[in-house]
């Protein structure tokens, strides 16, 4: 059993992320904006080229810490929540700030959760991230179990005020690990057999991107600064290929978000906020 330190929690690691314009349209275009999408692919598009919301899973790449004792062997991504305070430049350098914030004890697994912040060199606060990570086999150590999650799920039996379907390339986790997400999981066929995979699988990010463009397509008319926040837990494993169908419910002042493929959930208990 790997032993987890506890006492990293409140360690945390600074960081600054530079980007251009280029590797914005490749995010973009690696979670399903299209050529046409002038707004989102094109540097000189009127009134200014636009980053999705999700970018900020990207920058805050350059904040990420994790507790010393960590076996990234066994570390799955468990849930995943971005909000935004204002919309992404094309290009530009933010400051990055992570913290872990609490390391859970589940018994057979920990749980850590680290938020990462990014800041403009001026000071203005343009988003806050949080990761939540289970790491199997660090657990038992007599700590605080955490609070338990809210439940968050579709009305049974009533109809999705939006749904949007979106079918993935063969190349999609190809173009997405240019990101930075290198993890050969999502490329190489030998590695993703030795994970009980019987292919290179979907990074679950560019899911979580292909699910923030349906909720700025459909509930912010492509107004990048009406999307305030997103969470979910990923449920479901993607290959490249497979449509993803995105969908949402009403839910006082919050819209119920699921992403599944078929009749499988590949992102659940999930929310988003927008104005």
């Amino acid at each position: 059993m790997s032993k987890i330190d506890i006492d990293s929690v409140g360690q945390t690691r600074e960081g600054i992320f530079e980007y251009d314009w280029k590797m914005s349209a490749l995010y973009n275009l690696c979670v399903g904006a299209q050529a046409e999408d002038l707004s989102f692919v094109y540097e000189r598009a009127q009134g200014g080229m636009k980053v999705f919301p999700s970018f900020a899973t990207i920058v805050a790449g350059s904040g990420m810490i994790f507790p010393k004792g960590t076996d990234f062997v066994r570390l799955l991504h468990g849930e995943q929540l971005i909000r935004l305070y204002a919309p992404f430049k094309p290009s530009g350098k933010i400051n990055t700030k992570g913290v872990i914030e609490h390391i859970y004890d589940k018994g057979k697994a920990a749980v850590i959760h680290i938020k990462i912040s990014g800041h403009s060199p001026e000071g203005e606060h343009i988003f806050d991230t949080k990761y939540v990570y289970f790491v199997g086999g660090s657990g038992g150590f007599g700590g605080d179990p955490g609070p338990k999650t809210e439940p968050i799920i579709p009305p049974e039996g009533v109809e999705p005020d939006f749904s949007s379907s979106y079918q993935t390339s063969s190349n999609q986790a190809a173009f997405y690990r240019l990101n930075g997400d290198l993890n050969p999981l999502h490329i190489d066929p030998n590695f993703a057999k030795m994970a009980r995979q019987p292919k290179p699988i979907l990074h679950g990010l560019c899911t979580y991107g292909i699910a923030t463009r349906a909720i700025l397509y459909e509930l912010c008319d492509r107004d990048v600064s009406r999307f305030k926040e997103f969470s979910a837990r990923f449920t479901g494993v993607v290959f490249p290929g497979e449509t993803l169908i995105t969908e949402g419910w009403k839910d006082n002042g919050r819209y119920i978000i699921q992403l599944r493929k078929d009749n499988t959930v590949v992102l659940g208990n999930s929310y988003a906020i927008v104005e």
